[in-house]
């Protein structure tokens, strides 16, 4: 009995040190920017023989924020103006908010293209008006955030002819196929998607600019200015003045200190091999994992960054 006994516990701590955490990244469409960073994040964490990652297509930043808050995702790619508004139960959350969400690390910068094709002749937001706009799916980040800045210039989204509720990854086709005139992507870029809509038929890409951006930013310190560089894609010929935020990898209180650890050392041990893995992270420097949070960040993330002299 008492070898029995012995063996049984040998087993179990045996079965112990060998347990493995499971996480799961929730992303956006594949032909985006989140999905790619997200796998390339996994990678990186399964070094790690004490964690396996695996990584989720999804429907976008509101998507993840509800379903790591359920427990259905254990981590999510969300835009900061989406952290914000769910963290503090406004906007598209009014009333519905959720003190338990947590930031885990700043991504990237995300900028918000308006991408139009030649052939519609829109020039500006104003000349949507009559078209055939993709606004993007109901609750993603991208049709949040047009939403804000048709609001701040004073565009009524009812005077567009057609208004679209395409998931961004069926927007290439849908503009080559003339079934919309344009498309929102909040995005880092290049990106796959708006390379594939420019590879396919001539596009431009509007300006968000102007005095009412301005407000709109003063408003929401969760936005800034930034430029989608000329020769981003095919056909931009020039520096395009947008609107962004940061993605920002989320997760919720009650997620394991372990986990949460594991993912961040992952990204901060292997940083210059980070940088690498997509082109929106080429200027991203390890300060800017900490810039443009709207939630508190998880205790873990937060003793991983002091150890690394990132915090004080």
């Amino acid at each position: 009995m008492k070898k029995s006994s012995v063996l049984i516990s040998a087993l179990l701590l045996s079965a112990s040190l060998n347990a493995k955490e499971f996480v799961s990244i929730g992303t956006g469409g594949m032909t985006g920017t989140y999905y790619p960073i997200g796998g390339a994040i996994c990678r990186l964490v399964n070094k790690n023989p004490q964690i396996k990652c695996s990584v989720q297509s999804t429907g976008g930043s509101v998507y993840n924020v509800n379903n790591v808050l359920k427990n259905e995702l254990t981590f999510g790619f969300v835009q900061s103006d989406v952290v914000y508004e769910k963290y503090n139960g406004v906007g598209k959350f009014n009333n519905m908010g959720d003190t338990k969400l947590r930031s885990v690390v700043s991504i990237y910068p995300e900028l918000l293209a308006f991408v139009v094709s030649k052939a519609s002749g829109v020039k500006e937001i104003a000349d949507l008006a009559g078209k055939k706009y993709n606004v993007g799916n109901p609750g993603s980040g991208n049709e949040v955030t047009t939403l804000a800045v048709f609001n701040a210039v004073g565009f009524d989204v009812a005077s567009l002819g057609h208004r679209g509720v395409l998931t961004v990854q069926e927007c290439p086709h849908a503009l080559k196929d003339k079934k919309i005139d344009g498309y929102s992507f909040m995005v880092g870029h290049p990106t796959a998607n708006i390379t594939d809509a420019a590879n396919s038929l001539p596009i431009d890409i509007l300006d968000i600019s102007g005095e009412k951006i301005d407000e709109l930013i003063a408003k929401n310190p969760y936005f800034a200015k930034g430029v989608i560089p000329k020769g981003s894609y095919e056909g931009v010929d020039k520096d395009v003045q947008s609107v962004g935020v940061k993605a920002v990898l989320v997760t919720n209180d009650s997620v394991s200190d372990e986990a949460v650890k594991l993912v961040v050392k992952a990204i901060l041990d292997n940083f210059d091999e980070y940088k690498t893995l997509h082109p929106a992270l080429k200027a991203v420097t390890k300060e800017s994992l900490l810039e443009g949070l709207s939630a508190p960040l998880h205790p873990a993330a937060q003793a991983v960054f002091k150890e690394a002299g990132l915090l004080k």
